[in-house]
């Protein structure tokens, strides 16, 4: 029998790692055995945390997960690493999705909950588009409200017809140069 080590992983800086970190620990994971990212979506590929864990595990080793989600992207990511750790004689058990693949019902209920977590992830994807959509109809602004108002970009476009560099155009308004350069083009 190897070691057992635990994966955390939270998609924000503010959100805490403790629900997690204690959950691994109760599980039988020594604090110095948990590999965790934070601030890092679970769709992207770079992750510091899961890269240095993967390096580290050997064959007869465990990696205790919270839930599934914390660890793939997709039901593809994460029946390619199971597979891959299946093949390096690693197991994968997760704690909240009672999942242990070691055994084949581990390695069958495994692929089905990925398979829910990617439907679910495509289900919010969908609602969050729809509604940006919707908003979008009922004339609702979306994204990162303009740093110069149209008034601001009108008296920016006349300082710079006077000959006014975009600096000081800056300076005066209180935005970045590169604000003033966008708004008088």
């Amino acid at each position: 029998m190897g070691r057992i080590y635990g994966y955390g992983r939270v998609s924000t800086d503010d959100q805490d790692l403790g629900l997690q970190t204690d959950a691994l620990l109760a599980a039988g994971v020594a604090d110095g055995d948990i590999f965790t990212d934070q601030g890092i979506s679970g769709s992207c590929s770079d992750r510091p945390g899961l890269d240095r864990l993967l390096a580290t595990v050997e064959r007869g080793d465990v990696i205790v997960i919270w839930r599934l989600d914390r660890l793939g992207r997709s039901v593809v990511h994460l029946a390619n690493m199971a597979e891959d750790l299946s093949q390096r004689g690693v197991g994968l058990r997760s704690l909240s999705d009672g999942v242990d693949t070691s055994t084949a019902t581990g390695r069958l209920v495994y692929s089905i909950l990925s398979s829910l977590a990617e439907f679910e992830r495509e289900t919010i994807r969908e609602r969050v588009k729809a509604g940006m959509a919707a908003a979008k109809k009922r004339g609702v602004g979306l994204g990162r409200r303009p740093a110069l108002t149209s008034h601001q970009r009108e008296h920016a476009k006349n300082l710079r017809a006077e000959g006014h560099s975009c600096a000081s155009v800056a300076a005066i308004l209180g935005v970045d140069r590169s604000t003033v350069w966008r708004a008088t083009q």
